[in-house]
């Protein structure tokens, strides 16, 4: 499926607005006195078939994104449609009751950034994959055992090694478990939250690759949450640079990395390690940490660490401004 192909018609998933808050409590009377916004206000569809990055600085908001979209943290504001197929009745993942969102959760899986930490060491892998089955009812005694062999096939594990527990595996091969069972339920949405961070290189490699395999084979769709902006390039088509829970800059693979626009994103692509230094564009240093989200900057939230800040980078914060080609940016020092 051609990047063209993968954006055509209705999206799989359209976010409007999606907040999440998490409230700060003090004194006796524990009163709420302020609140960590680690999101605020994103706004991104995602398409039949594609993958959509997520990249910025640690702490800017990319896993709450990522883990408020299936709610396993209750968003605080926005909305999320979902449409399993172009031709469904779309719904609010966010007003779904609880027992509509479980049936919706076969279709939305997440990779977590740890492949040891998201398996329980006290039960095999076999039941880690085949519980998700056994709870919706899918598969049972032979049946379930063989579609988890299968699983285990598919990522490149041997089938009986069902029967072993977590810590007798690397961490390449715990990752892949992970992915097995986020394929499992057979999903139309996967979450790759730092799926490949805690890997080897050589073992990054690998599991990409397998990313990529399965998504042709299965149609799949990927919100990929990365810091390795090398691996963001090699499997997305298109990516969101966020800032301090926002994004600042959207754009495809290819318009993001040969033609960033945003001060922001062009420091992120300026620090990509490259083995011949004369393809090393010059560095460009960031002042200053990333600031408090619970007390963001007035304006443009990257004003304080950014060398061609005005004074209107002080006093408002950008509006969107959107190209032809689909190209996004929020800066007051850029027209596209």
């Amino acid at each position: 499926m051609t990047s063209a192909n993968k954006t055509k018609g209705k999206p799989l998933l359209e976010v409007r607005g999606l907040k999440k808050y998490f409230p700060i409590h003090k004194g006796i009377m524990s009163r709420h006195v302020a609140d960590v916004k680690a999101v605020d206000g994103m706004d991104f569809v995602v398409h039949h078939g594609e993958t959509l990055s997520l990249v910025g600085e640690s702490g800017c908001g990319k896993t709450t994104a990522g883990r408020s979209l299936l709610r396993l943290l209750e968003p605080t504001g926005g909305s999320a449609i979902y449409r399993p197929t172009p031709d469904s009745e779309p719904v609010n993942l966010f007003e779904l009751s609880n027992s509509d969102m479980r049936e919706c959760r076969k279709d939305l899986q997440i990779i977590f950034q740890d492949p040891f930490a998201s398996l329980n060491p006290r039960i095999t892998v076999g039941n880690t994959i085949g519980e998700a089955l056994e709870v919706h009812g899918m598969a049972q005694g032979d049946e379930l055992r063989e579609q988890v062999g299968a699983l285990l096939q598919r990522v490149g594990l041997r089938p009986d090694v069902a029967n072993r527990f977590p810590h007798e595996f690397s961490g390449g091969q715990r990752q892949r478990v992970g992915i097995a069972r986020a394929l499992a339920l057979k999903p139309r949405l996967i979450v790759c939250d730092e799926a490949v961070s805690a890997l080897d290189v050589s073992v990054q490699a690998q599991v990409v690759n397998l990313l990529k395999d399965l998504q042709e084979e299965f149609g799949l769709s990927y919100i990929f949450i990365a810091h390795d902006l090398s691996i963001v390039r090699y499997i997305s088509d298109r990516v969101a640079v966020m800032y301090l829970g926002r994004i600042v800059e959207m754009g495809t693979t290819q318009e993001i990395f040969d033609n960033p626009q945003h001060p922001y994103t062009k420091a992120l692509l300026s620090a990509i390690p490259r083995v011949d230094f004369k393809e090393r564009p010059d560095r460009i240093p960031l002042d200053g940490d990333v600031p408090s989200p619970i007390n963001p900057p007035s304006g443009c939230h990257f004003h304080p660490r950014c060398r061609e800040a005005t004074d209107a980078c002080k006093q408002s914060y950008p509006e969107v401004q959107n190209s032809s080609n689909g190209h996004m940016v929020r800066c007051h020092e850029v027209t596209l």
